[in-house]
């Protein structure tokens, strides 16, 4: 107990001479008028140093991939309301079944001056044709994007798979990009790779400053949108950069961060405990508003993991209660079987309650046991791992997730711990963030904790059934995939996938999604761990008030897209 407060006390003391660096790096930076009533902390975006804000690359340095501070979409979609609310562009339109029409606002530019237009819009659409970059597969739902004048755009759908939601999905998390800028690095073939350090959005922020530890925004003054939404409040937005959630959640409890995304254990016991000025969004159970399931993303073409009864048998050993009450501190129920969220967002009309029981698993070693012994027959050697008959050593297999995600790290040791009791050879691994990201993407794993279908969309649940099982514009491992890391094929549920694409119908589409959930519960490809929201929001009003949650829903809890409305709700603390 006394090693534990030493250690306790040597990490404050980290943090807090971190904070104060960090603060007299940035009063240097900024002439000294970076004070804390105009400077925003936020924390739980950037782990390690940043080294490219391109926002074509897989994994672009904060705030490039997460929010609309620098880069904006047309549309940003407000998880409370369901709505994508207006941004760069005014308002969309469905002139007929195939034509979706979309108005810009008046007098948008970009920060170096510029007007941005429709022919912005066009290109950037359009480049996602040309070069494989993370909204490529757009080009499977629509046939043209074109600039009807400078205000107008005009995308035409793909009728053999005209969905809408995916369209709505596209034009909400698409950051539109010069032209002018980038038409001279397409032309070099250098759009993915290019080492973009000074960004050139449209968006309320632009890059002050970086280095290892931090970066810095300032506010863009010139902003086109002030005249639409008025002016952020904070002048400075700052991220440190922590090496784990322990540090950032140490800064989040002093005062020293304002806005976090972190996983924060037992975050109730700030306010009820300790009396802190600290909220989430609900101030009771669940605290957070669920929309996610990080699970165990499996490389099914490795041995012994490319046999569905292996991963049954792993599915049926893991204790998910344990998870849910230790790695998720009751932020989440024990997850179920289902890729389908049974509460909570819209997408729970299409959960199966009665599939789940029959199709299903849950936790249950005996039945792990059983698996392995009567249908794999696998024998269990010396060393307590089993063999299967073509001498196929359960082990050892490596679960990875990236270090300094403690909640996922805990999860990840409930896992191994569970599968040992029955008689895998498991191994866990917390590489840095990109190494964990370029394994994910180059299918270079044997299991990874990651989240499919990620950020909550109109296009949920479908995007995480695509991300699971749709190996249609995946390539082989080696080569950079956007989903379905696990390289999972089957040409039925790809059939499925596209009628559910193309439907309207909710009880058709009840009906389509209850037979995915069947094929993906009989494959296994990978194993949902738990229920999490989109983002973890939490905050502490020691220097800044008025953050919104649920008595005040004046934005939503997201740092995402609309959550950039927050920043023109919240007010510094007099």
């Amino acid at each position: 107990m006394q090693r534990s407060k030493k250690l306790t006390r040597l990490v404050a003391l980290a943090v807090a001479v971190i904070f104060l660096v960090s603060l007299a790096m940035s009063f240097a930076i900024a002439g000294e008028k970076m004070t804390r009533k105009n400077t925003l902390y936020v924390a739980g975006f950037q782990w390690g140093p940043p080294t490219n804000f391109n926002p074509f690359n897989t994994s672009p340095a904060w705030p490039i991939g997460s929010n609309s501070y620098i880069y904006e979409t047309l549309f940003s979609f407000n998880l409370i309301t369901g709505n994508l609310d207006p941004l760069i562009g005014e308002k969309y339109q469905w002139k007929d079944s195939l034509t979706l029409v979309i108005t810009l606002r008046k007098g948008t530019k970009w920060q170096d001056g510029k007007p941005l237009t429709a022919k912005d819009v066009e290109y950037t659409i359009n480049l996602g044709k040309k070069v494989a970059v993370s909204y490529s597969p757009i080009w499977d739902y629509i046939t043209s994007c074109k600039a009807l004048n400078d205000l107008t755009i005009e995308m035409k759908l793909n009728p053999k798979k005209a969905h809408k939601a995916m369209v709505e999905n596209y034009i909400s998390t698409i950051r539109i990009v010069p032209k002018h800028v980038w038409e001279p690095i397409e032309k070099k073939n250098a759009v993915t790779q290019a080492v973009n350090l000074k960004p050139v959005g449209s968006g309320p922020y632009k890059l002050l400053s970086y280095n290892q530890s931090q970066i810095v925004l300032v506010r863009d003054d010139n902003y086109w949108g002030i005249k639409y939404f008025g002016k952020p409040a904070p002048t400075y937005i700052v991220h440190p950069i922590f090496k784990s959630n322990d540090a950032g959640n140490l800064a989040l409890e002093k005062g020293q961060i304002d806005l976090s995304q972190q996983f924060c254990p037992q975050i109730w016991k700030m306010w009820e405990d300790k009396k802190l000025p600290v909220g989430t969004w609900y101030k009771n159970v669940p605290y957070h508003v669920p929309a996610s399931i990080p699970s165990l993303i499996i490389n099914v073409n490795k041995k012994p993991l490319n046999n569905p009864l292996v991963r049954r048998a792993l599915a049926y050993s893991i204790n998910y209660a344990k998870i849910a009450e230790t790695a998720m501190s009751r932020y989440s129920q024990p997850v179920s079987s289902s890729l389908i969220i049974p509460v909570g967002v819209p997408e729970k009309k299409f959960y199966n309650k009665a599939d789940v029981e029959k199709y299903g698993w849950k936790y249950d070693p005996k039945k792990a046991v059983e698996i392995l012994e009567k249908e794999l027959k696998a024998k269990k050697g010396s060393d307590g791992v089993y063999v299967l008959p073509d001498g196929t050593r359960l082990g050892p297999i490596t679960l990875e997730c990236p270090y300094g995600w403690t909640d996922w790290m805990t999860s990840l040791e409930v896992v191994a711990e569970s599968a040992k009791k029955v008689g895998f050879d498991i191994r866990t691994s917390y590489p840095e963030f990109p190494v964990v990201a370029d394994h994910r993407d180059n299918g270079n794993f044997d299991i990874l904790m990651w989240t499919p279908g990620g950020g909550y969309s109109p296009a949920h649940p479908w995007i995480r059934f695509r991300d699971v099982m749709e190996s249609r514009g995946v390539p082989p491992a080696g080569q950079v995939a956007y989903w379905n890391w696990g390289r999972y094929k089957n040409a039925q549920a790809e059939k499925l996938l596209d009628q559910a694409a193309s439907t309207q119908d909710t009880k058709k589409l009840t009906e389509i999604y209850r037979q995915l959930n069947i094929l993906y519960m009989k494959d296994i490809p990978i194993i949902p761990l738990e229920y999490r929201p989109w983002e973890f929001y939490e905050y502490n009003e020691t220097y800044w008030t008025n953050f919104p949650n649920e008595k005040n829903p004046t934005a939503p809890p997201q740092h995402n897209y609309a959550g950039v409305q927050l920043l023109y709700k919240i007010k510094p603390k007099k």
